[in-house]
């Protein structure tokens, strides 16, 4: 019931970084009202850049009150150099979010826990290498092929900037080979310890919250223990190549450091392997042993051990005084002992995953197999070796382009670097061969929907009476649905093929097999694959720094990225939720302490997920009367079609539907067919039957089932249970609204008059909301459809499919086709 006081609060959430506060906030000037400069709220402003009011809201044949803010958190992940040269360090985030995706293992059965242990034990490890193998190519850069080769006496490398004089001063050589890497792990280490604060969460009221969302995001972000660890291996790595590689030291005096930092080496991996939770964020995983092992002194003390060991290689190492005909000695067994171990760890990680997927897959296996999770719970395994492949192919190209830029074609590099070049030229030539098919095959497809020779999906004709412009609209349906059906297919195929080349490149390698010929123009091939890889990850670094809005899918990539607390690897950004969350939730209690107020979160596309965990953390602490007050609205959102298949075990599929359960049906999504990124949150499995759109779903209850048909809004758009499905295009302007015409795709949702109407029934005003409300209840858990009866449990996933979805074969999915 609409009482006199009553308003409502509409707390935006913009999705990837970039977007400005005034298109937030849907105004032509925006103003802030709260925050501290990085996380700012922002409402929208008068002419004299006053807060001003928002837009009346039309909830139950009455206005109310709205007020419009806005959460703006760009500022966490972009801006300026330090944020843009955060994306050289992508090999090292994915291997990061790979140990969110493992799968949801049981705890309560031992062979569960033995699994998680160790995968995340080898992805910690694997994680630490590839701090080594990045400090390896550093290293090998500025001190073999730079002080060694570069600056040796007699080169005609760089004769006007280095005189002869210097050449000839052994020590000032090593310096500049050795102290940048010294300075490069001081960076790492001062980044892995970047923090967002935030408030802690309030006293839970509530006597039956959901589960949350991303739950582990709750952890301490610092991670000490595993910063020293990084730092220690990347020191370690750095003076073990300089001082003659894992064979051992180049001369008797050096042996002393040669065991320094062969046994850094060994603390670092074995500490990194024996910390199991490096935030110590959960109670019931290990590791506080080797924290307090390694508590602030011992850290401190190895670390100004490892700093000293570097220095210590500075005034001891003499380089040689002459052009050398090789790689120093140790760069290349150096960089070969570390390729070789993450190739066997990689290869540990993506066996152990195969029974890991197994034992989840109880956990999944009544839904639907486009609700699965990737590669059957798989997808770390591909991703980690992205990780790998990426981290070498960027050090690689790294080197042949710094070789290039100093005009010295003859500096020699490791031999380890023509099967680098020789894999990514062999992977770059079949996927380029396999896009060209792919496209072809593709465009056909797309030739025959413009042509009306194929059936539109069954939204389609509902959505767009007009059949002219359905020739325009169903081209970008099945773009879009291609998009959100097979990009992880790319995900894993990309790596897949390039480890195949890998694994070829090794036995060959290994049989001391010399190959032929015509792998030269391959690996010329690659050269110029990875020089293009360094070269354009270096100038979109550039891009980032001096022109922000213009590298936005730089932003995109780093926001999707930096989502994650450090758990494998300290040297990635601060995962910006860990500010974000607790301040929307700051802020919405802050406006509930007013009487009448009515709080929606409204997120788009990667804010979704941030104003999901908002809206469950908010029922976790409110009490049982104030939950009433809170709903929810995502638009453009991949919380169906994407994080619970990518990451099941910490968005998991069965969360969202206790969220939306917990929300009453105050959970209303906005959707576009054409929307390559968004989709359907509360519904799936769509299908036409006698004109209407039937579809299977979570229900107002949180059960999931067969659901009353779709219902026609006033403006157009089709509200299937939660979702509401807008026509893109939409059908003409709209008198007091913006109008834009053509495809809007993912952007500009508040355009289309469906979000008011969203926002009252997510506010539970409109009175819609009840007559939905009212037909979820009477038609009870096992309403079927069309017929159908349920057995009234709720069956996940769709499990009622076979009785109360049995339709026959109408529309785009048959009965058949959606079991």
């Amino acid at each position: 019931m609409l009482m006199a006081d009553t308003r409502v609060v509409e707390l935006r959430v913009h999705g990837f970084s970039g977007t400005p506060a005034e298109s937030l906030v849907d105004a032509v000037a925006a103003v802030d009202v709260a925050g501290d400069g990085i996380g700012r709220l922002v409402r929208p402003a008068d002419r004299l850049r006053r807060p001003a009011p928002g837009p009346i809201l039309m909830a139950g044949g009455r206005p109310v009150p709205r007020v419009v803010e806005g959460y703006l958190w760009g500022a966490l992940t972009s801006g300026g150099w330090a944020k843009a040269t955060w994306a050289l360090l992508l090999p090292f985030a994915l291997s990061n979010v790979a140990h969110w995706m493992l799968p949801p293992l049981p705890a309560d059965r031992w062979p569960g826990r033995v699994l998680g242990l160790l995968l995340r034990s080898l992805l910690r490890a694997v994680s630490l290498l590839l701090t080594c193998l990045l400090i390896g190519q550093f290293t090998l850069l500025s001190l073999d092929l730079v002080a060694a080769q570069c600056l040796a006496p007699g080169t005609a490398c760089l004769p006007a900037v280095v005189p002869d004089w210097a050449r000839q001063v052994p020590a000032l050589r090593a310096a500049v080979g050795l102290l940048p890497v010294l300075a490069l792990v001081w960076l790492l280490h001062r980044l892995s310890g970047t923090d967002w604060s935030a408030p802690g969460p309030g006293p839970s009221q509530a006597t039956a919250a959901p589960s949350l969302p991303a739950t582990p995001l709750a952890g301490d972000p610092d991670t000490p223990t595993l910063r020293a660890l990084h730092a220690m291996a990347g020191l370690g790595t750095a003076a073990l190549l300089a001082l003659g590689g894992p064979a051992g030291p180049t001369t008797p005096n050096l042996t002393a450091l040669w065991t320094v930092a062969l046994g850094l080496l060994a603390v670092a991996l074995a500490g990194a392997v024996l910390l199991d939770d490096p935030t110590g964020g959960s109670p019931d995983r290990g590791g506080d042993w080797v924290r307090a092992v390694l508590g602030r002194w011992p850290r401190r003390i190895l670390l100004v051990a490892g700093a000293a060991l570097l220095l210590g290689t500075v005034a001891l190492l003499r380089l040689p005084a002459r052009p050398l005909a090789r790689p120093l000695p140790g760069a290349d067994e150096t960089l070969e002992s570390v390729s070789a171990l993450l190739t066997v760890l990689c290869g540990a990680v993506a066996a152990l995953l195969v029974p890991a997927a197994r034992l989840a897959r109880p956990a999944w296996s009544t839904l639907p197999r486009r609700l699965r999770p990737w590669a059957g719970g798989w997808a770390a395994a591909p991703v980690v070796a992205l990780a790998v492949l990426t981290g070498a192919g960027f050090g690689a190209g790294l080197a042949l382009t710094a070789r290039r830029v100093l005009g010295a074609p003859d500096l020699q590099l490791p031999a380890g670097y023509a099967a680098i070049t020789l894999v990514w030229g062999a992977g770059g030539a079949l996927l380029a061969a396999a896009a060209l098919v792919t496209g072809a095959v593709l465009g056909h497809r797309h030739w025959l929907l413009v042509r009306g020779r194929t059936e539109p999906p069954v939204e389609v004709p509902m959505l767009h009476p007009d059949r002219a412009e359905q020739a325009t609209v169903a081209p970008a349906w099945w773009r879009a649905d291609l998009m959100r059906n097979h990009v992880h297919h790319v995900l894993i195929a990309v790596p897949g093929v390039l480890v195949v080349l890998v694994g070829v490149v090794w036995v060959v390698h290994l049989a001391g097999v010399t190959p032929p010929a015509w792998t030269r123009t391959v690996s010329a091939f690659g050269v110029t694959v990875l020089a293009a890889l360094a070269g354009g990850l270096l100038g979109a670094v550039y891009r980032a720094a001096r022109q922000p809005d213009a590298a936005r899918h730089l932003g995109q990539l780093w926001d999707l990225a930096s989502f994650w607390p450090r758990e494998a690897h300290p040297a990635v950004p601060p995962a910006y939720p860990l500010k974000v969350v607790p301040e929307l939730v700051r802020r919405a209690r802050q406006h509930l302490a007013e009487p009448g107020t009515r709080v929606v979160l409204v997120g788009h596309s990667q804010g979704s997920l941030l104003a999901a965990v908002a809206a469950a953390r908010l029922l976790a602490e409110l009490p049982a009367a104030d939950r009433r007050r809170i709903g929810l609205v995502t638009t453009g959102s991949q919380l169906l079609w994407a994080y619970p298949r990518a990451f099941p075990a910490v968005v998991p599929h069965s969360c969202l539907a206790e969220l939306s359960g917990a929300l009453g049906g105050r959970w209303r999504a906005l959707c576009r067919g054409t929307d390559p990124i968004g989709g359907g949150v509360t519904t799936w499995l769509r299908q036409s039957f006698q004109g209407s759109l039937l579809g299977i779903g979570v229900r107002a209850d949180g059960t999931e089932g067969a659901l009353p048909p779709a219902t026609a809004s006033p403006h157009g758009a089709l509200v299937l249970g939660g979702d509401h499905w807008l026509p893109d295009p939409g059908r003409g302007p709209v008198a007091g609204r913006r109008w834009h015409p053509g495809i809007l795709g993912h952007s500009d949702y508040q355009a289309d008059p469906e979000w008011d109407r969203a926002v009252a029934m997510a506010a539970g005003l409109d009175g819609d909301l009840g007559n939905d409300l009212g037909n979820d209840l009477g038609n009870g858990v096992g309403g079927g459809v069309g017929g159908g009866s349920s057995n009234g449990t709720g069956n996940r996933g769709g499990g009622n499919r076979g009785k109360g979805f049995g339709l026959g074969g109408h529309g785009r999915h048959s009965a058949a086709a959606m079991s």
